[in-house]
């Protein structure tokens, strides 16, 4: 089922789908990572792409639970950025980007 996007803002960051998917930097358009948007109600993330721009990146969605924020650090499970609560994964960052 898809979900409804109540906030979606992007700074210099284009996305391959609507919400999740591939990542990439608008000003020198290599793919830095990917976005596990099964796994979030919320997510904001800011980062510098080995170019030196920086972007961000807010979503959050009509359909979002009132739920527990984390503001546990994330782990890296198998490459992965994950949820220190739950080890869902969120994130694949791509270090050579």
């Amino acid at each position: 089922m898809a979900r409804i996007l109540k906030n979606k803002q992007l700074m210099n960051t284009k996305l391959a789908t609507n919400y999740g998917g591939w990542m990439y930097c608008n000003q020198c358009g290599e793919n830095i990572g990917y976005l596990c948007y099964s796994t979030y109600d919320k997510l904001e993330l800011t980062y510098e792409c080995n170019c030196g721009s920086k972007g961000s990146m807010l979503f959050d969605f009509e359909d979002s639970k009132n739920g527990q924020k984390c503001t546990d650090e994330l782990v890296i499970i198998k490459n992965r950025l994950c949820c220190g609560l739950d080890n869902e994964p969120l994130i694949t960052i791509l270090e050579k980007k």
